[in-house]
């Protein structure tokens, strides 16, 4: 399917949009502090990294649609000034209501559902409802896989799933 720039406006963010928004959450910063957060072995990049230019394009794209603005200005570390950016309003609101959005494809519980994940908890955003959605879902998919045959994928989803209702258990458990 091709996607026109107007279906790009209309239609969810990028998973690394989403991390670039979850670090802006708790306050202004600037793109290299966002970049080093996601990049690999990153409080963020543990889960899904980006490259330094695929930050600034993300970045970019968040201030194109709102949900990210400029605040001010900061001296670099080796010259010239560093743009600090906040997360608007309406930014720290869609952050929430991603939060809240359960996974629908078991293949989204190790990128997505980590990443709301780890997000959540550096934000201090309760998940708590939404994780209780996401076990009905998984519990709903893991019956239907039970009786999905003995081939490799059945088995890896089936595994997959299993293991993902122990860790929504243990995360649910007071």
């Amino acid at each position: 399917m091709n996607q026109s720039s107007g279906d790009r406006r209309r239609r969810d963010l990028l998973l690394g949009e989403w991390a670039c928004l979850g670090v802006l959450y708790d306050g202004p910063t600037h793109g290299f502090a966002i970049a080093t957060a996601l990049r690999p072995g990153g409080e963020l990049g543990r889960v899904w990294s980006l490259s330094r230019a695929l930050t600034y394009r993300s970045i970019d794209q968040l201030v194109d649609r709102g949900l990210v603005r400029a605040v001010g200005e900061e001296p670099g570390i080796a010259g010239g000034k560093r743009t600090v950016l906040a997360a608007t309003r309406s930014g720290r609101a869609a952050l929430r209501r991603w939060l809240a959005t359960p996974v629908e494809h078991l293949r989204d519980l190790r990128s997505e559902l980590l990443l709301k994940l780890v997000i959540a908890e550096r934000c201090g955003v309760d998940v708590g409802d939404m994780l209780h959605r996401q076990r009905s879902i998984i519990a709903e998919l893991a019956e239907v896989l039970a009786d999905d045959g003995d081939d490799v994928v059945a088995l890896w989803r089936r595994e997959n799933s299993e293991a993902a209702l122990r860790v929504l258990d243990r995360l649910l458990r007071p």
